[in-house]
């Protein structure tokens, strides 16, 4: 999406990507072994991200994994609650998953956002917008897995199908995401993850080798 992106400069792209990294690499272990290439790609760092650490997740069209949602906000509640982190639950269009969202997540205020419209032009506004703002994308390897050209790293949760199977090994050998753990200890693997920069590296190589042009491209080719 162009308002993820900018210009075919990534002016917004690149912006979002550097706050990112503040949050994806807080020991600098990513850091210290590619200083150059963020450099050279990116330009100077913040000295901090502008927002706390963000995992958006996403369900399936037919509210597939729902639970999954829920659990990842129960099992992280103390971090959410110190504002360490910060969950955004995406809904869709689907009135029965906000409403099982909002249910299921009460007592965390602001730190745990729904993205939810009544129309899928709304919907999709709200989404492009909330992920500017992720660091992490929690999803099943559907659609969403070619997301990761915007430098956000995927979470893999389980494939539905051989597409999404598909999907999941383009992931896993592109280096653009990694596949969830149990989710019961999610504050020990995600940590360890951050720590040792896993996160940050998967969200460059989604920068550098993915495909981000497909829009301007595609009007290039209908417009000229």
């Amino acid at each position: 999406p162009e308002e993820n992106i900018g210009s075919r400069k990534m002016e917004i792209l690149k912006a979002d990507l550097k706050n990112r990294l503040m949050n994806l690499d807080p020991k600098k272990s990513y850091f210290k072994k590619y200083k150059e290439l963020i450099n050279l790609k990116l330009g100077r760092l913040p000295e901090k991200s502008d927002h706390p650490l963000t995992i958006m997740f996403t369900v399936g069209g037919a509210g597939a994994q729902k639970e999954l949602g829920v659990k990842i906000v129960r099992s992280l509640a103390r971090e959410i609650k110190t504002g360490k982190i910060k969950i955004i639950l995406v809904a869709g269009i689907r009135t029965k998953i906000k409403n099982y969202f909002l249910e299921n997540t009460k007592g965390f205020g602001g730190a745990v956002e729904i993205i939810f419209d009544e129309t899928m032009e709304g919907y999709f506004q709200k989404f492009n917008q909330a992920l500017r703002r992720a660091d992490i994308l929690w999803t099943k390897p559907s659609e969403l897995s070619f997301y990761a050209a915007l430098g956000i790293p995927i979470i893999i949760a389980p494939p539905i199908g051989s597409q999404e199977d598909f999907n999941q090994r383009w992931l896993l050998n592109s280096g653009f995401g990694l596949l969830q753990k149990d989710v019961n200890y999610i504050n020990e693997w995600l940590f360890d993850w951050l720590n040792r920069g896993f996160l940050a590296e998967a969200a460059m190589q989604g920068f550098v080798e993915g495909e981000k042009m497909g829009t301007f491209n595609i009007k290039k080719i209908c417009f000229g």
